[in-house]
């Protein structure tokens, strides 16, 4: 079933304690594709400036991946730079040059307009909604959001939360939409809004889902060696994506499943700058990573407690 992200598409430059890089490949659309690649083929919607190093994104489209969508405009690509402190959960936003991304306005092609899966990322909510307009019967809708739009658009994205099945979004994003500070609440808050179900991601704390009647967490896979968590979410909504158009399943258990794929890939984002981490990652090392989730998740209670 086809895969459809819908997001940016950017050069990044990146200062961490452990190194810096400059003008990587990055932006919500990009990690998300080459995460979700791993397991499912995934088709881009975006835009680019004459400045971007196309070439670049084609030798990625041997992986599964679908340029076709992205839109070539006149003008600079959109640019952002950023810096982590030394434990790597503090960023600081040096410079965010939007260039072209500032007139993106989202065009399907035909071929695309059928997707089953659909991935709207972190962009202005009536954008979101006018993707919704042009995708005929999606099995799964699933959408992110930044405190940005939940300050100036709140009534749009209150619109779109209506029309998505699941919302994806970290912890200070729930709780500033919401305005709860507790984030079980705030997870409820959102439900009562639309959302079938909301992904609430926590960073090295893991993630999330919480449902009508029950809620799921899975804890952050554990790395002796972190570089970078730029992108690292929406890696994770690649591998969640991913997961479940590859099995063509959106059921409970497969959400489940879906999350502890997710936090899989994410796993992969941080381990090297921008989507470096994947590059030798092939389909057997997800594989691997994620059934490790099972050693370090499960436990079996005492017979007494039984």
């Amino acid at each position: 079933m086809s895969l459809l992200v819908v997001g940016s598409i950017a050069l990044d430059s990146i200062f961490t304690p452990f190194g810096e890089t400059a003008d990587a490949l990055g932006g919500s659309a990009v990690y998300f594709s080459v995460a979700g690649s791993l397991l499912h083929p995934v088709q881009v919607v975006g835009v680019v400036g004459n400045d971007y190093p196309v070439a670049e994104l084609e030798r990625l489209a041997s992986r599964g991946i679908d340029w076709s969508g992205v839109e070539r405009a006149d003008g600079e690509s959109f640019r952002w730079k950023g810096k982590y402190s030394y434990d790597l959960q503090s960023r600081e936003t040096l410079e965010t040059r939007l260039g072209v991304f500032a007139d993106f306005q989202p065009k399907l092609p035909d071929a695309f307009r059928s997707a089953k899966f659909l991935f709207l990322g972190n962009i202005d909510p009536e954008l979101q909604l006018g993707v919704l307009s042009q995708v005929t019967q999606p099995t799964l809708v699933v959408c992110d959001t930044m405190n940005y739009w939940i300050q100036s658009k709140k009534a749009a994205l209150l619109e779109l939360l209506a029309r998505v099945d699941v919302l994806m979004v970290n912890d200070g994003e729930a709780r500033e939409l919401s305005g709860d500070w507790n984030i079980h609440r705030a997870g409820r808050w959102i439900l009562a809004h639309g959302p079938k179900r909301v992904v609430i991601k926590q960073g090295e704390h893991g993630a999330l889902l919480i449902e009508p009647t029950r809620t799921f967490y899975v804890p952050a896979y554990p790395l002796e060696t972190v570089f970078d968590p730029t992108g690292a979410g929406d890696a994770f909504a690649g591998g969640f994506m991913a997961y479940l158009a590859r099995t063509g399943i959106v059921s409970d258990e497969h959400i489940r499943r879906a999350m502890v794929v997710g936090a899989t890939m994410g796993s992969y984002a941080v381990e090297q700058f921008g989507i470096r981490g994947f590059d030798p990652v092939t389909l057997a090392d997800v594989g691997r990573r994620v059934r490790a989730f099972e050693d370090l998740t499960h436990v079996s209670l005492a017979e007494t407690l039984a």
